[in-house]
């Protein structure tokens, strides 16, 4: 316990050290000084028990972290302090959760004297903007009682503001009591909310106005009843003034008090959601040395020793150069240009410096990772030590509680590392390896030596480990772009002017409906004829258009038309692969067929029908050796999956064409991968599909994503190159085919989206039937119109030490929904809505958990046992998704969105995570979000105003 406080005590100084170096007084070595700002510091971090000046200094000595003579203290030279977090800005800047869903609905404007106005609306308009204007300079003075008057309530206000919880009716009374306590008599004038809110109603019976001032005597009290009403779930606030005068001559001074009403309208299931604990985020760790101390290793899950020891290629290591932290500081501080790296992550990516710059990125992006995980380390704010138990079915494994793991964090799978250290021991750690991931919890394999003294209680601090494999690939993936001279493929050259055009081959289409398309037609033609060669053929295909089917089908003609083909189709995740998979089946001979999946690919997710042309074992994968694998036409696998290929010795040029579907998803550097070592820049053939108006790739490091990062292979080709661009408003065809007919939505569904971002060429073609099976939906605002916006004033939080955030009031309002669409009684030609049909998006991992939870609670109450067949997640869990029913969740009730901006999270001011939630539905999308959030972005402005003009709106109003 004495090694765990001291653990404990040294982290705080390293950030105590951090919180120096921020404020440019890391030179300072006065112990009294020092102990001044560490009270600063104390007081910035009052959520953290902190430890006196006195012990955090102790634990620096013993740690070898400082050097203290007498009142002079030195922070070593070698300290490393805290992982560099790429995201980190000073504590003052930092952004702020906030609780008040509800924006200033009024200006805030300057107004000399609301003594000067006229009575009646226009008074009351005045009053607002003079009074929200000293609110923001001096909130102390105007919520004071003063000159003996006092404004209380049976309720407690806190700080001027007044509380309310109001469950299920949605109706309550306040009595507000005025008082004169002083010893003058005091003239009560006037009383008003800064704005008019609808749900309230203020009612006193001496109906006090300036025409008509109320004497209060000393000891005089007035009531006024507050009523509130309102027919939603959400959060509610008012903010009324009360003007007094100590007499009525023009010349006397009026004053003012102010107070706040906020009302939570809420359910008893909303109830149930609230936070579990207070909000209390991660603190930054210290930096573990990865010397000293000897390492004893568990085994490895099964395959992978043995696939390690069959590869043809090594794979480097490629370790992080010592420049990088330093070139991490100078990023922050947005030093000038003059370190060469700076200047190269400045410059547009180009085949001269293609490799470098891509490895820069995948550093900054790995050291960014290696921090976000260590954040997870024990002990932490929340856990002093961890304790793990022996497995019930093998004895050979360690069980470990991960909190957080069903939200991915941490994200760990099987195969992944950590170390552990029984609390007391030095100078030994153990590796523990990851055989498999539950709920909430992982199962691991140690070394002997852990496991012959284990006792069940025992205590032990716990590190994860960045597993560095998906990086590495992508490093070595770089590196044999160069080296194999892609330069043609990855920047491709406009063609010389010929006047003799590519023979287009007549093909007999496996999907007779694609030769009704001509655009789904014509890219299938051209990719067989391969017209586009070196340069890789686009299909550029927007949401419900396709794309996949399209590549599936060029894929069947090339395997039957051309006997020496061997073709790798990849996908950037398995569902995608395992999609286009199970479509090539349908007409190819399952023999020639080969889905490849990674070791940490859970068995149980394997579809029944891929089993038997997959690598899957049992419970195992096998991994076969180069001549086994180069036997197959048709090699299916995930994009990270197909640098195993390269490791095993497939040559270059083996794979005559390579697809990659949803290439828009994937960082450049995953999408070299199948291409890099396996693919001839001058006979290959590169297909790419995706739609660069939908979600990128997904990055954890800022700078790798203000640097090019995320952008995709398939975006920068048709940003950068004028072969994919149209020329006099029309595309060439011999390289790039946009898709215009959708088959999944009904057309007011696709408005939007098409007017915003598809220059309005797409074309309506789903299924009139189940495009229109919810037109005449009873609780559709407008019929004939499937959409809802619904707003709903709520409240983002967060628990824990989760910074996702969750809004209670928006999970009520959907559960609402789910009730009637599983409730409603199907009319004449039209089926029932199940639970399979509907698919709720949102876009924080905490909201999806919290409409989960809500919908077990739903599936109880209404005895559905498929509840959950009802598809809730993530956004990017729903790229290339979609459902008879959509409903979005937003979420954010704040206009403090900075956060979001800048973690490239949320909807607000991301037109790439509008695009994919709002085209997924085929028949009914039901959007829930605050419209005053929303209508600060122009994108989620034009759809509010849409479903406005269309009288598709409910809930709460502008």
């Amino acid at each position: 316990m004495v090694n765990m406080k001291f653990s404990l005590w040294s982290q705080i100084g390293l950030q105590f050290f951090e919180f120096l170096k921020e404020n440019n007084q890391a030179s300072i070595e006065d112990r009294l000084q020092l102990k001044r700002i560490y009270t600063d510091f104390r007081g910035r971090n009052a959520d953290t028990k902190c430890p006196n000046f006195g012990s955090v200094l102790y634990a620096l000595k013993v740690s070898g972290k400082i050097t203290r003579r007498g009142d002079t203290i030195r922070f070593n030279s070698e300290v490393r302090g805290l992982y560099e977090d790429q995201w980190h800005t000073p504590r003052g800047r930092q952004p702020q959760a906030v609780r008040n869903g509800v924006a200033s609905p009024l200006p805030v404007q300057t107004f000399t004297s609301p003594d000067a106005a006229e009575t009646g609306v226009r008074d009351r308009r005045n009053l607002a903007r003079c009074l929200l204007d000293k609110l923001e300079t001096d909130r102390a003075q105007l919520i004071s009682d003063k000159h003996g008057i006092c404004i209380t309530s049976e309720h407690q206000f806190e700080n001027g503001k007044l509380c309310l919880c109001v469950e299920d009716t949605y109706e309550y009374m306040v009595t507000l009591n005025v008082q004169n306590t002083g010893t003058k008599p005091v003239y009560f004038m006037y009383y008003t909310p800064l704005y008019w809110p609808e749900f309230l109603n203020l009612v006193d019976e001496h109906k006090v106005t300036k025409a008509n001032p109320l004497l209060l005597q000393p000891g005089d009290g007035y009531e006024i009843k507050v009523y509130f009403c309102c027919r939603w779930v959400g959060f509610y606030s008012a903010t009324l003034a009360f003007e007094f005068r100590p007499d009525l001559q023009p010349s006397s001074t009026a004053f003012h008090i102010v107070r706040f009403i906020e009302a939570q309208c809420i359910t008893s299931l909303g109830l149930e959601l609230a936070p579990t604990a207070p909000y209390k985020p991660r603190s930054l760790p210290e930096w573990i040395p990865k010397v000293n101390f000897k390492t004893m290793h568990g085994q490895r899950p099964d395959g992978l020793s043995k696939m390690c020891r069959q590869n043809a290629f090594k794979l480097k290591m490629y370790p992080i150069p010592p420049y990088m932290k330093k070139l991490i500081k100078a990023l922050k501080k947005s030093t000038p240009l003059t370190d060469k790296r700076m200047v190269l992550l400045e410059s547009p990516l180009s085949w001269g410096h293609y490799r470098d710059k891509l490895q820069l990125l995948l550093y900054l992006e790995e050291l960014q990772k290696e921090v976000d995980i260590r954040r997870y380390n024990i002990p932490n704010n929340e856990q002093k030590h961890a304790v793990m138990s022996r497995d019930k079915v093998n004895k050979t494994l360690l069980v470990l509680e991960v909190p957080g793991l069903s939200e991915k964090r941490p994200s760990l799978l099987q195969g992944d590392e950590l170390l552990v250290c029984p609390i007391g021991e030095t100078g030994v750690k153990y590796r523990g390896y990851i055989h498999s991931v539950e709920l909430e919890s992982v199962k691991l394999s140690f070394s002997p030596e852990l496991l012959d003294h284990f006792v069940d209680s025992m205590k032990f601090s716990v590190e994860f480990c960045l597993h560095r494999l998906t990086l590495r690939i992508q490093h070595r993936a770089a590196e044999l772009a160069t080296k194999h001279r892609l330069g043609k493929v990855l920047f491709p050259a406009a063609p010389s002017y010929s006047p003799q055009q590519t023979e287009l081959p007549n093909l007999r289409l496996f999907d007779s409906q694609l030769e009704k398309n001509p655009e789904q037609y014509q890219a299938v033609q051209h990719i067989v004829a391969g017209s586009s060669k070196p340069a890789p053929y686009l299909v550029f295909g927007p949401p419900g258009t396709g794309k996949t089917v399209t590549l599936v089908e060029a894929i069947k003609q090339i395997e039957k038309t051309q006997a020496s083909c061997h073709i790798l189709a990849c996908a950037p995740c398995n569902s995608a692969a395992d999609l286009l998979c199970e479509m090539i089946l349908v007409h190819v001979d399952r023999h020639k067929v080969y889905r490849m999946y990674a070791n940490s690919c859970d068995p149980k997710g394997v579809p029944e029908r891929l089993k038997e042309c997959s690598n899957l074992e049992g419970q195992s994968y096998d991994h076969p050796l180069k001549k086994k694998l180069m036997e197959y036409r048709i090699m299916v696998t995930t994009l990270f999956t197909a640098g195993r290929l390269v490791v095993r010795g497939v040559p270059p040029g083996h794979f005559s064409h390579v697809f990659v579907d949803e290439a828009g998803h994937a960082a450049e550097t995953q999408c070299l991968i199948p291409l890099a070592g396996l693919l001839h820049a001058e006979t290959g053939q590169v297909v790419l599909a995706g739609d660069p108006k939908q979600l990128g790739p997904i990055l954890q490091s800022p700078f790798a994503l203000k640097y090019g990062m995320g952008v995709s292979l398939l975006e920068r080709m048709m940003n950068d190159f004028s072969l994919y661009q149209k020329d006099e408003g029309v595309f060439n065809n011999r390289f790039v085919t946009k898709l215009l007919r959708n088959y999944r939505s009904h057309p007011a569904i696709l408005e939007i989206p098409n007017e915003l971002f598809y220059e309005r060429e797409l074309l309506y073609h789903a299924d009139k039937k189940m495009r229109n099976s919810c037109c005449n939906w009873e609780h559709l605002p407008e019929r004939d119109f499937p959409l809802i916006f619904h707003g709903v004033s709520g409240v983002d939080e967060r628990e824990a030490s989760s910074p996702s955030f969750f809004n209670k009031a928006e999970v009520e309002v959907l559960m609402d929904y789910v009730k009637k669409l599983l409730q409603t009684q199907p009319k004449k030609g039209q089926s029932t809505i199940s639970a399979a049909d509907i698919g709720i998006i949102a876009p924080y991992r905490k909201q999806v958990q919290k409409i989960r939870m809500a919908l077990e609670k739903v599936g109880n109450d209404l005895k559905i046992k498929d509840i959950h067949e009802l598809k809730v997640g993530s956004v990017e869990e729903f790229q290339g998704q979609e459902k008879r029913v959509i409903m979005v969740s937003t979420v954010r009730s704040s206009r403090n969105y900075d956060f979001d901006k800048q973690f490239n999270l949320g909807f607000v001011r991301n037109e790439k995570r509008f695009n994919v939630a709002v085209t997924r539905a085929k028949a009914l999308l039901i959007v829930v979000g605050n419209p005053r959030v929303l209508n600060t972005d122009p994108i989620w402005n034009r759809f509010i105003q849409y479903c406005s003009d269309r009288r598709g709106c409910t809930g709460i109003f502008l």
